[in-house]
Formats: C-alpha cells, structure tokens, sequence
C-alpha cells in the first residue's frame, strides 16, 4: 500500500506548475522545429524561430513561456489502495494550495488571473486559486497526476456544437476553425471531444490536450481506427487553410489533432474543440 502524505502532493503540484511554467514538453519543441524546417512561408518561419529562441530563452533563465501563466486544470486519478497521512485538506484544497504556492513562489512568481465573482465584481483571488480539478478514484496504490495552465487566449476559442448524427464532425471544424483566428495563438494542438453529453465532450475535448504529439508516427504508420483517421484528415485539412503560425500564413496552423470519443444517445453528435496555444503548458507525473 503506497502512502502519500499530504504534504509531499501539495508540493508536487507546485513543483510541477513552476516547472511548466518555463520550460515547454519537448514533444512539442520537437515538432515545432521539424514545423520550422517544413516551413516556406518566411513569416511563418520567422514566427515559429522566434517562438523557439523565446522556448529556451526561459528554459535558461526559468522564467515565464508566456505573460498570461493560465488557469490551472488538474485530472487527478487517485488509487483505492492509496493510504493519506496527516491529510486534513480534501483533493480540491491540496490542489489548490499547490497553485498558491507555485503561484507565489518568490524566484519565479506567476501571473495571477483567476477572478472571483465572473458575473459581477470580477475580483482577482490574487494566487490564482481555485484550480479546475477533475478527480476520479480508480483501482490501483498511486496518484495519477495530469495537469495544465491553460491561457485564457486560447479557452476563450473553445467551441461547442451539437450536431446531428448525420453532420459531418470534419465539415464543422473546418468551418469553425477560420472564424477563430489567431487569437489562440498557433501553431498548437487541437482537442475535440466527440459523444457523451454536452459536458462530458467539453471534457474529453480538454483531456485530449495532455496527451502526446505523435501524428507524424500515426501517418508513418497509418491509422487502425475510424479515430485516428479522422485526427489525420483534421491535421491535414486544417493545415491546408493556411492560417499557419501566429496567423501569418503557411503549412503549420497545428501541430497535432487529439480526439476522445465517448459512447452518446442515438439521437445525438455532440462535438466540443478547445485548441491548446503555443505555450501547450502540460505534464504528467505519478506518485
């Protein structure tokens, strides 16, 4: 039986908050630099290089990827053999302390941009607390973490649809995509979530996001389901539209298409997209 003192998760989320906060996944830089080599827009180029010098600017100096350092938004999967010490805090409040902490830190303080009160005074909480926690207790002794500081520029793009089950899922994005932008800032990734109920495609539209990029070996190796068929024709067909990096122009729009399906009523299509921008500040760890 794994034991886990309250303490150490809390400093867990923390630790991995600053961590994101400067440094990008390397999934990501990989794929953006082979965007760069692809490229032969010379705007395009020259927005993804700046984007690239600007990655390890901050690796170097652990500051800041992006001025906007997100909403935090944690998927925590916790063990039925797990066994708490000294826990008085529930999952929500030790999150939530972790964001506070990391969020203060004093070599590395981070914007705060959580508001209370949305639909009035709109007051900053100033620790940018509460986070957005997803908790499911699964089988198994450890403490599944996924968790992202999501930017407001690209949540704000998020886009919803209950289609009917004859619409076409491809049709919707490649309509929908132009209308939004470039305020999401590309080249990022994509996540749709297809199914469920209206929140539950929202939510698998944002868990698709802390996955890998991986649809280079997925073309080289070629799809085995209707899924990966679809994340294939979306990559090539929302790329075709040539909004490219930062909005300039070029191949580049994303740099991967995610998808989570989920099984949904016989009379319904609901389709949820939220694009990650190109700070895509995520990581997993397990304790």
């Amino acid at each position: 039986m794994t034991t886990i003192r309250q303490q150490d998760f809390i400093d867990s989320i923390a630790d991995s908050l600053q961590y994101i906060s400067y440094y990008h996944p390397a999934d990501y830089i990989k794929a953006l630099g082979d965007a760069y080599e692809r490229e032969q827009s010379a705007a395009a180029k020259d927005a993804i290089a700046q984007i690239l010098t600007n990655s390890r600017m901050c690796a170097e100096g652990h500051r800041p990827i992006c001025q906007d350092t997100g909403i935090v938004c944690a998927f925590v999967k916790v063990g039925m053999d797990v066994k708490w010490a000294d826990v008085t805090m529930s999952i929500q409040d030790m999150v939530n302390e972790g964001v506070r902490q990391a969020y203060n830190h004093p070599d590395n303080k981070l914007r705060a941009s959580v508001l209370a009160d949305p639909a009035g005074a709109r007051k900053n909480t100033r620790d940018n607390t509460p986070a957005i926690v997803h908790f499911d207790l699964v089988p198994g002794n450890t403490v599944d973490v996924s968790i992202a500081a999501k930017g407001g520029g690209s949540e704000n793009k998020s886009k919803f649809v209950m289609l009917n089950p004859s619409d076409s899922i491809v049709d919707w994005v490649l309509k929908t995509v132009p209308a939004m932008g470039a305020g999401w800032c590309p080249p990022g990734m994509l996540g749709i979530g297809i199914g469920g109920t209206a929140e539950k495609a929202m939510l698998l539209a944002k868990q698709s996001l802390m996955d890998h990029i991986d649809i280079q070996d997925l073309i080289a190796r070629g799809p085995q389901n209707r899924i990966e068929e679809l994340r294939i024709e979306l990559y090539q067909k929302v790329n075709a539209l040539g909004i490219g990096a930062q909005g300039l122009g070029g191949l580049s729009t994303v740099l991967d298409v995610k998808i989570l399906d989920y099984p949904t009523h016989a009379a319904s299509l609901p389709v949820a997209m939220i694009p990650n921008c190109a700070a895509t500040r995520h990581v997993h760890f397990e304790l």
